[in-house]
């Protein structure tokens, strides 16, 4: 199963040894780390990114659900100078593409207080022993959830109302007065202007997403021709997952882009 995992430590060196042992783990093939970070949490709130780059198969956190939840994870303040662009901490957008919601972000920002270190890491793993026994012998505080997808349901009610109300906008466009159209005209080139807005985004975010899918797959196939035995057919296994996640997630998001 895929999941969002934040490791919360009292220090810096306990956080790199977290990091190692997650490591360790995907090379024993107890979980699959598709993307990982390491940040640091500042007196004023914001967050600093330590490490986002690795051997993993989403190899830049931008844009993609870890960066949105290091977003999240920096509250209202947003990013540190020098961490990652094109992130909206704390806004819903975050939240959806980040795959949580509110409770586990709650959960990780009242442990991850200034002057602490996080792991925070998008894995596929089917057991939690292993991880939570390597992390605790650590110190480390583990919290995870599985990752949702919600944010192309979301997008969709809003093309949707947006287009219900072009919909009504246009109705009385057609019985209104001459000295009336022009007014309403106006108010319905504005609204189109918002519903094109919107479908671009979720065009871009379609890309994204398609472009992370076919990363995490292209690792676990690299990872999978090198195995053999349980520990391969578990790498197969976490392929099939993970496409048919996105193949429901397009089929879902069709409507919406049509």
């Amino acid at each position: 199963m895929e999941k969002m995992l934040a490791v919360v430590f009292d220090n810096e060196t306990k956080t790199y040894e977290g990091s190692r042992a997650l490591n360790q783990l995907d090379a024993e093939g107890s979980i699959t780390i598709h993307a990982e970070a390491i940040i640091s949490k500042n007196n004023d709130g914001t967050v600093t990114v330590k490490q986002s780059e690795g051997d993993f198969p989403v190899r830049t956190v931008s844009g993609t659900a870890i960066g949105s939840l290091i977003g999240l994870l920096g509250g209202p303040a947003g990013l540190a100078v020098g961490a990652l662009a094109g992130t909206m901490a704390g806004s819903f957008a975050d939240l959806f593409a980040a795959g949580v919601d509110s409770d586990f972000l709650a959960e990780v920002s009242n442990v991850l207080t200034p002057g602490r270190f996080a792991i925070v890491a998008n894995v596929s793993e089917e057991w939690v022993t292993p991880l939570d026994t390597r992390m605790e012998a650590l110190n480390g505080f583990v919290f995870r959830t599985a990752k949702k997808s919600f944010e192309e349901a979301q997008r969709a009610r809003d093309v949707a109302e947006l287009r219900a109300e072009l919909d009504q906008l246009k109705a009385e466009h057609a019985r209104a007065k001459a000295d009336s159209k022009a007014k309403l005209q106006a108010k319905i080139d504005q609204l189109n202007t918002r519903l094109q807005a919107k479908l671009q985004q979720a065009r871009q975010r379609s890309e994204q997403i398609k472009n992370e899918t076919e990363a995490k797959v292209q690792g676990l196939q690299k990872k999978a021709a090198k195995a053999q035995g349980d520990a391969k057919a578990t790498i197969n296994a976490r392929v099939t997952e993970i496409k048919k996640q996105y193949e429901q997630w397009v089929e879902r998001a069709k409507s919406m882009v049509a």
